[in-house]
């Protein structure tokens, strides 16, 4: 299974978005952006729950709990 860096990547370029673009609509800025899809940094809770949010996807799915992108 991916892991979460992998994962906000995957669906950052998904989405045709930039790191900037997308820092932009999470209230980060980009180097924190940055920094989490090089698995150097995690997301505090808040900042993950937009991303899941943004994404529609599921905080399990982000973090590379399940393959499914959506809750039961």
């Amino acid at each position: 299974m991916k892991n979460f860096n992998e994962r906000l990547r995957e669906l950052r370029e998904d989405k045709n978005l930039t790191q900037t673009q997308l820092a932009k609509e999470l209230l980060i800025d980009q180097r924190s952006l940055s920094f989490y899809e090089l698995g150097k940094y995690e997301p505090n809770l808040e900042t993950l729950k937009r991303m899941a949010c943004f994404f529609d996807v599921s905080s399990d799915y982000l973090l590379g709990l399940t393959n499914n992108k959506k809750p039961n």
